[in-house]
């Protein structure tokens, strides 16, 4: 006997691997067989939760690695510790305009820098700052409100039950794509969460064998195009794109991650076949790609904020992954890139292991670059 299942379900081709199956998939999953039902409820539930292990961790180090890789953006922010120091209500304005600078010095922008400290002015008028440490707090308070405010509040990647996966990851010549997906793919598979990494940079060689000894680390799958093809120009992005999608799909991996090739922001030509690259994979998979992570190099400063725009306006950006933080005194202009583009930072790099890719937390960075106890 059949009896009405009452979850909530997506409708239409979503769902391919239930229609394969013969399912009926509709908005309140059409009476079925309840056994049948429970058993793929708890398959997605397990594939659910083995992902959420890997993107909410955060270990006992996190915090210190988040502090370190931070280390030359708090140094060039040491100034506000003097500034607080001696701080009176009677020199407020002054201190604000000095505290502005302080912020457009690491890359802030003056747009971001102008919304954060009037935040501080707003509490300084209602009397809620008596000190230094109360505007340190304050700063604090405002930078994470405008990250949740423009980012949104979820942070994690947007990974489903859904088989494949699909990431798209893109950005610049030299930003750090190749290695954030290999770290990346390392980070999922630890979890048995099983990987394709697609080597969608055809016009390098070097770039698909990069990938590939990522890929045999991590354990993952690679896809890529025949080598002779990719010397001779012949293979071309959207076709191994979509292709690699294909395979994802009949093999049941669980997360595609599709590298591209770096291309500058202002190149036309190279933008627009990024747009059919990303039009392949959802001629393939309709729902598809899930995430479009833009790879952002941290010592570029407020120059990754042109990049950021040309970017989301061509593919859609759905997330950020900085990277370099740890070589720059730059850190504060991907908020300024939230701000304007109003995209999450999903990753950090502060560093060169495989552990130092980060999931952000926006607490945790914020807290990192202006610590209470500084202010002491």
């Amino acid at each position: 006997m059949e009896q009405q299942c009452h979850c909530e379900r997506p409708v239409g081709p979503q769902r391919p691997a239930l229609h394969q199956q013969g399912w009926r998939v509709t908005e309140r999953c059409r009476p079925v067989k309840q056994r049948r039902c429970s058993r793929i409820h708890a398959a997605e539930s397990g594939l659910l939760q083995k992902m959420g292990r890997v993107l909410k961790e955060k270990a006992t180090g996190d915090l210190d690695r988040i502090f370190k890789g931070t280390s030359k953006t708090r140094e060039r922010l040491g100034l506000v510790d003097e500034l607080l120091a001696y701080w009176r209500v009677e020199d407020a304005e002054a201190t604000l305009e000095e505290l502005e600078d302080l912020l457009i010095s690491v890359d802030f922008g003056p747009k971001t820098s102008g919304k954060v400290v009037d935040a501080v002015r707003t509490s300084i008028k209602r009397g809620k700052i008596k000190s230094g440490d109360d505007i340190r707090k304050e700063l604090q308070t405002a930078i994470k409100q405008l990250l949740a405010d423009r980012g949104g509040p979820n942070t994690e990647l947007r990974l489903g039950a859904e088989r494949p996966n699909v990431i798209m990851v893109v950005g610049v010549n030299g930003s750090g794509k190749t290695t954030t997906i290999g770290k990346l793919a390392a980070k999922l598979r630890e979890q048995d969460v099983q990987v394709m990494l697609v080597a969608g940079d055809t016009f390098r060689a070097a770039a698909t064998e990069q990938l590939g000894e990522w890929a045999r680390r991590s354990g993952a799958q690679l896809e890529a195009a025949d080598p002779a093809r990719i010397a001779s120009g012949a293979a071309r992005p959207d076709k191994v794109l979509s292709a690699a999608v294909d395979t994802a799909a009949r093999s049941g991996t669980d997360v595609a991650i599709c590298d591209t090739s770096g291309r500058l922001h202002n190149n036309w030509r190279l933008m627009e076949e990024l747009s059919r690259c990303k039009a392949a994979i959802q001629k393939r998979l309709p729902d598809a790609p899930h995430e479009v992570l833009l790879v952002l190099d941290g010592t570029n400063g407020l120059n990754m904020l042109n990049q950021a725009k040309e970017f989301h306006e061509t593919v859609g950006v759905t997330g950020l992954v900085l990277t370099k933080l740890d070589g720059t005194s730059k850190g504060g202009a991907v908020i300024s890139v939230v701000d304007e583009i109003k995209v999450p930072i999903k990753y950090v790099g502060v560093g060169e292991t495989i552990a130092d890719l980060q999931p952000f937390d926006a607490d945790t960075f914020v807290n990192a670059l202006f610590p209470l106890q500084a202010a002491s």
